[in-house]
């Protein structure tokens, strides 16, 4: 099982971009689908993107298509998330998530990361 840490949230105006970082732990980062949920206060988590073990499969929810993007690369150990034109809404704790290849549920959850977007 890995082990994920995000980093590189923090307080950032509308219209301003961050770069989100997971760092697993292990040798087999490169046996996991990733993807990245966040959860608003008062809200359910929601999934944000998500990407396949290679990283030549991608997935994003309605609300990020166009302005978020989602990578990997296996050889750090590592999975990104590009935000750009945020919004206010963008809002949330932003979580990392592993689900081993061949598996229907997620086995890891990193501790998440704040995003904070001002108006």
């Amino acid at each position: 099982q890995v082990q994920l840490v995000e980093s590189g949230g923090g307080l950032v105006q509308a219209g301003d971009s961050l770069r989100l970082s997971c760092a697993a732990s292990g040798r087999t980062f490169s046996s996991y689908a990733m993807a990245w949920f966040r959860q608003a206060p008062g809200k359910e988590r929601e999934i944000v993107a998500r990407i396949n073990d290679s990283g030549d499969s991608t997935y994003y929810a309605a609300s990020v298509k166009g302005r978020f993007t989602i990578s990997r690369d296996n050889a750090k150990n590592t999975m990104y998330l590009q935000m750009n034109s945020l919004k206010p809404e963008d809002t949330a704790v932003y979580y990392c998530a592993a689900r081993r290849i061949g598996r229907s549920v997620v086995d890891s959850w990193g501790q998440g990361t704040q995003v904070t977007v001002s108006s």
